[in-house]
This record gives structure tokens, C-alpha cells and sequence, in this order.
């Protein structure tokens, strides 16, 4: 199968109307048509259910859509960078973080590096849920990560980034907002959002506070989710600085307690490329000049 019958299969799909796909695909009918039946011979399942001129897609091509549109995309990704690098490139770093706010200074980076190897593409992957295992497949040449995290992995180096303290998050109009650190007992009555994708340390901190003072709590299954509840006022969360996006719209207050994260960048012990070096020591020196100034 090659990437016109892909794109056939999919705009079928998508239109369930042989008529319809076939005008959008710049093709006459009974070419798609015959196209489909032949795709279908070739892989020896049905995709498509005729009922005279309504079309529906069949259990199984129902599944088969679904990953036939991320293999379409991947292709299209892999042609893209393919085009990059023709044009301008000699090689790519690739580099995985996983939520969008803890590369807010990324950019500068890759700007200075630019300017001293112009040649090197640095390629982020953001939030993807299976950044490690593309990580540990060598998909991935750099991964941002917790130095708890990243002693659990064999066969990596870990570069040392930035310390990040723990936050109490709320409102900007809220009372404790003007507070310069935040106790315990400042939350007494409040709602505070655990568990969901806390780490271990975090959940040890959260546990703590509940031992020693009376709080509502509520569950909180993503980071994303908990942002939305403070902003509205409905809670108040325990966060690790390296979460901060820096949209001003919350107060970073920081709390107290001695647990902190130690953030970390992991590559493959047998990658030794000088540009790669270059990088992790342009972005530690970045990192460890913004903890200063910011909170991390």
C-alpha cells in the first residue's frame, strides 16, 4: 500500500461517500472504487460496509483508520524533517519534555545555539505521554526529567540542571497571594487538590499537610485540570516550581518545606557528539541564571 491509497482509505473514512471522497480527491469514482476493493484484496479484511450507495466502516476498519491516520502523519513528519534537513541541516538533536511549561526557556537556548552550530536542528517533543519509551528507544536524544526519575534508567548520563522548589498556587486576588512563604496552617479549611499525576515527593508533602491540619481535598487527574481549578478559585494545589508557565495569572508562593526536585537532562551514555555536549552546557548555564531570577 502507498501513501495515495493511504490517503484514499482515509478520505472515505472521513466522508462515507464514494462520490463525495472522489471529488475531493480529484479522481472519478469508479477509480477510488476500484482502488478500495483492491487495497482490501491486499490486506484480506473489509474496510468498508456497502448498503447500495450508503458506506460504513466494518469493526475492524474502523481500527485500521485509526492507526492508518497516525502512520499517515508519521510519514508526513518524517518527510518534513527529511525536507529540513535537505535544505539546511547536517544533523538533529531531538529533546522531550514532558508538559509545555518546563521548556518555557528553551527558546533562548536554541537561539544561542544556533548562532554556534547553524547546522544542528534541535527538534522538541512536548508532552507526549510516551517520552520515555521513545527516550529508551533512541528516539529521543535528550529527555527533561526529575533526578528521581532519571536514576531509575540504566545506561544513561544525567546532567545536573536547576533545583525546584515546592509552590503553594493561587489566585492572584487570593489573600495568601501577597504572602512571601506559605505554612501549613495558611490552607486550614481550603480545598487542596492531590494525587492525579503527583510524584512520589509531591504526594509525600501533600500527605503531610493533611496529617497536620484539617483541609478539604479533591482529587486532581491532570496538571492541566488543577490549573483551571485554582484560576477559578474552586482549590488551592502543592506544585514543584519547574510546572511554572509564567502566565502571571497565579501566585507562586513558595512553601514550606525541605523537599525540593532536583531537574535533570538525560542522554544515552554511548552519545558522545560535541554538538550535543555544546547544548547540555548552554542549557545548564541558561537554567542555572534563570533559577536565580525565577521560581523554579
Amino acid at each position: 500500500m502507498n501513501t495515495k491509497q493511504m490517503n484514499y482509505i482515509l478520505e472515505v473514512s472521513r466522508t462515507l461517500n464514494f462520490n463525495q471522497a472522489a471529488r475531493n480527491l480529484f479522481i472519478s469514482q469508479p477509480s477510488l472504487s476500484y482502488q478500495i476493493k483492491t487495497i482490501e484484496e491486499e490486506i484480506g479484511f473489509q474496510i468498508f460496509e456497502r448498503n447500495g450507495k450508503k458506506i460504513r466502516l466494518t469493526p475492524a476498519g474502523h481500527q485500521f483508520c485509526r492507526q492508518l491516520g497516525s502512520i499517515r502523519s508519521e510519514i508526513q513528519s518524517a518527510i518534513e524533517q527529511g525536507q529540513n534537513f535537505s535544505n539546511r541541516y547536517d544533523e538533529n538533536l531531538t529533546i522531550g519534555y514532558p508538559i509545555r511549561s518546563c521548556l518555557y526557556f528553551l527558546p533562548e537556548a536554541i537561539k544561542k545555539f544556533h548562532e554556534l552550530h547553524p547546522e544542528t536542528l534541535i527538534t522538541p517533543h512536548i508532552g507526549d505521554s510516551n517520552l520515555l519509551d521513545r527516550f529508551l528507544n533512541d528516539e529521543l536524544d535528550i529527555l527533561f526529567a526529575t533526578k528521581e526519575e532519571a536514576q531509575k534508567l540504566s545506561g544513561v548520563s544525567i546532567h545536573q540542571l536547576f533545583t525546584s522548589q515546592i509552590y503553594l498556587l493561587v489566585p492572584k486576588n487570593d489573600p495568601l497571594a501577597s504572602k512571601k512563604k506559605a505554612l501549613a496552617t495558611d490552607i486550614t479549611g481550603r480545598t487542596l487538590l492531590v494525587n492525579g499525576g503527583s510524584s512520589s515527593k509531591l504526594r509525600k508533602v501533600q500527605q503531610e499537610v493533611l496529617k497536620h491540619i484539617k483541609v478539604n481535598t479533591l482529587n486532581s487527574p491532570t496538571h492541566d485540570f488543577t490549573m483551571v481549578l485554582v484560576a477559578s478559585n474552586q482549590a488551592v494545589c502543592l506544585t514543584p516550581g519547574y510546572l511554572n508557565d509564567f502566565s502571571d495569572e497565579l501566585a507562586w508562593i513558595a512553601f514550606d518545606t525541605n523537599e525540593k526536585f532536583e531537574c535533570v537532562l538525560v542522554t544515552h551514555d554511548y552519545d558522545k557528539r560535541d554538538s550535543l555536549a555544546n547544548f547540555i552546557n548552554l542549557l545548564q548555564s541558561i537554567y542555572q541564571e534563570k533559577t536565580l531570577k525565577y521560581k523554579l
